[in-house]
């Protein structure tokens, strides 16, 4: 049986791969790790800890496990304001971690949640799979580290890595978190839920999109995935949706009407409208379509999807 280890597995995207993998197999023997879990979350068995420590992550690497997601990171506003904690977090981890299998010869297939936040501007129209990365935040900088390690470490057969360039996960279940992005799920969650909701940038903003559903999707399909057909290049940006805010709310107001949109209030946050601009807005993923890595098709789904599975049916 194939032993299953998922980093961050508290967390939303972690709670949903759980759930799919269960779905697809209900006796996948599955450990999820994290600092802490929510209540009535998945049944899996569950550990606590902290990534940033060298001796736990060298305690996973010791469980020779099969399959390793590694979603444990702090988000991108978290990471800009604590440098410190968000080079130890999300970097020293992902160090700790490939040298303890190393040191313990075990070679898992190991699937990172990256992002598209190691690119930087000036865009084109389009980013391209051969566009080059260079973030311009503490955050994306880092998730480029990752990749970097990832890519050696795979080159050296230490391990069988790939890391995915996720999209902006929306619309995300749940409260606010401190990622700068978090605004994009708020405008749909709050509205949907009877709530207000702050837009701290203007509607023209564009981005680029995808479900937690999606995100689950690529991460199990990742994990089964010949690593041969990457030929080396073990980054991948991912298929998503992009849309601009005044399009999500224009597909918020046909599915919940203009009420719902009524409570989405303009309050411009500089700080939030700098970051944002420095991040993509559009991608031509044709490497990851060819492999199979599927999402939606308009922001309608995405927020379909949320209500279907994140807004209890009464």
């Amino acid at each position: 049986m194939t032993r299953i280890f998922i980093l961050g597995g508290g967390g939303m995207i972690g709670q949903k791969l759980a759930g799919q993998l269960l779905a697809e197999d209900p006796s996948a023997d599955i450990t999820l790790h994290d600092i802490a879990f929510p209540p009535n979350g998945v049944a899996c068995k569950q550990q606590t800890g902290d990534v940033s420590d060298p001796a736990t992550m060298a305690a996973i690497a010791r469980e020779k496990y099969d399959t390793i997601y590694h979603l444990a990171s702090i988000v991108s506003g978290e990471a800009e304001q604590q440098f410190t904690k968000g080079w130890s977090t999300n970097l020293h981890a992902m160090m700790n971690l490939l040298e303890g299998l190393r040191t313990a010869g075990h070679c898992p297939r190991i699937a990172f949640t990256s992002s598209i936040a190691v690119f930087g501007g000036p865009y084109p129209e389009v980013i391209t799979d051969d566009y080059l990365q260079s973030p311009q935040t503490s955050y994306g900088a880092q998730k480029l580290a990752c990749e970097v390690l990832l890519q050696d470490y795979s080159r050296k057969g230490f391990v069988d890595g790939i890391s995915l360039r996720l999209p902006t996960i929306c619309v995300r279940p749940g409260k606010p978190n401190l990622a700068a992005s978090s605004f994009f799920s708020g405008i749909i969650r709050e509205p949907l839920n009877g709530q207000e909701a702050i837009l701290p940038v203007d509607d023209s903003t564009r981005h680029w999109f995808a479900s937690p559903r999606a995100a689950a999707g690529f991460l199990i399909h990742a994990s089964q995935l010949d690593t041969t057909k990457l030929n080396g290049r073990r980054a991948l940006n991912l298929p998503g949706i992009s849309c601009t805010v005044a399009e999500q709310i224009e597909a918020l107001r046909d599915i919940a009407g203009q009420d719902a949109v009524n409570l989405i209030k303009p309050a411009h946050d500089p700080d939030i409208a700098k970051i944002v601009a420095g991040w993509p807005r559009n991608f031509a993923p044709y490497r990851a379509k060819e492999l199979g890595f599927k999402a939606e098709t308009s922001f309608a789904d995405i927020i379909k999807t949320y209500i279907a599975e994140d807004i209890p049916q009464k």
